[in-house]
């Protein structure tokens, strides 16, 4: 059961790092990634491999140490449920990053492999994505999309064409026989 409870876990997570990776710009992905349950499956098969050595368990909690972690990680279950709590804080980490490089309007072809790296070396890609996060806000943070979605200072607001009085007074303004007063 451990064998397959440890290779469940990553399985949980691999279709929403797929579709941060290969369907980025599907309306869906950022709705998936935007979710935080995206993990609760991966955390459920924690449950089920942490409750058999939940002694084993929190001694290695309770007290850190090398040796009552080596201890918890020579069990199978152990191991399993270390792995599927790396497995699901991966996935949150990977979910911020994507949801943060869309906000900075960083292209996607530069984020695949980012988080490509953050499944397998995730301090790394985490890492190499906070220097990038940090470069971008240096500079500006006017790349990619980012910069197209910001309006001028100078730009004069829009009219919100559901409010009735808004659009009366626009019509006004366009009516030929409604001429402001001469000073």
């Amino acid at each position: 059961m451990s064998v397959f409870l440890f290779e469940l876990s990553f399985c949980l997570a691999a279709p929403v790092w797929l579709l941060m990776i290969f369907a980025p710009a599907w309306s869906w992905t950022s709705r998936i990634a935007a979710s935080p349950l995206t993990v609760v499956p991966v955390l459920l098969v924690y449950l089920g491999l942490a409750a058999p050595v939940a002694p084993e368990l929190w001694v290695a909690v309770r007290e850190p140490d090398l040796e009552a972690f080596r201890a918890l990680t020579s069990l199978a279950d152990g191991a399993g449920a270390i792995w599927a709590q790396v497995v699901a804080w991966d996935l949150l980490i990977g979910q911020w990053m994507f949801l943060e490089a869309r906000r900075l309007g960083l292209h996607p072809a530069f984020t695949g492999p980012l988080l490509v790296l953050t499944v397998f070396l995730s301090p790394i890609g985490l890492l190499l994505f906070l220097a990038v996060r940090a470069a971008t806000r240096t500079a500006g943070g006017t790349t990619g999309r980012t910069a197209a979605r910001r309006a001028p200072e100078d730009a004069a607001p829009r009219p919100d064409p559901h409010d009735r009085h808004d659009r009366h007074d626009r019509h006004d303004r366009h009516d030929p026989h409604n001429r402001p007063a001469l000073p």
